[in-house]
C-alpha cells in the first residue's frame, strides 16, 4: 500500500514518499515464551518496506547500507497483525534517509487458556501500538 503519489523514476525519491506493508505474524515465528517474536522480525519488514519505497522513487531496490537508530518499544507476538511503514525523510544524490515504524494492529489473545476464551481469539486494537521505530539509509545506483 503507498500512502503518497508516487514520483517516476526520472524524477527520483521525495521527501513524504511512504510505503506500508501487513503482515500477520504466524506462530511459525514465535521463539521466546509467552508467544514473542524476535526484534529481527520487524527489521526484515523494514527491508521489505525500504525495497518497495526504492522500486518506486528509483526504479531499483537499493541497498539497505545502514541503522542510525532503532528502538524497540513493545512486544510483537505470534497471532499479531503488524504494519511496518517506510517514508523518506531525507533525500541525497544517492542515499536515501528514511524513518520506519512498525505497529500492531491487532494482537492474538493473551491467554487463550482462560475459561470461555477461544484458543483463536484476538482484537482489533483500539489504537495501533508502536512497537518499533528506526531510521535508516539506503542507496541507490547514479541515474545516467
Amino acid at each position: 500500500m503507498t500512502d503518497t503519489p508516487t514520483p517516476s523514476p526520472s524524477t527520483g525519491a521525495h521527501v513524504g514518499l511512504r510505503v506500508t506493508h501487513r503482515r500477520y505474524v504466524d506462530h511459525g515465528h514465535a521463539h521466546y515464551a509467552g508467544g514473542l517474536v524476535d526484534g529481527a522480525f520487524g527489521l526484515g519488514l523494514f527491508g521489505d518496506v525500504a525495497t518497495e519505497l526504492c522500486i518506486r522513487s528509483d526504479g531499483d531496490e537499493g541497498l539497505f547500507a545502514s541503522y542510525s537508530d532503532v528502538q524497540f518499544l513493545a512486544p510483537v507476538r505470534a497471532g499479531d497483525v503488524v504494519e511496518a511503514t517506510a517514508e523518506v525523510v531525507a533525500v541525497g544524490t544517492r542515499s536515501r534517509t528514511l524513518a520506519f515504524t512498525l505497529s500492531v494492529l491487532t494482537r492474538g489473545a493473551a491467554d487463550p487458556g482462560t475459561p470461555g476464551t477461544a484458543a483463536s481469539a484476538a482484537a482489533v486494537l483500539e489504537s495501533p501500538l508502536v512497537a518499533t521505530t528506526a531510521i535508516g539509509t539506503v542507496v541507490v545506483p547514479s541515474r545516467p
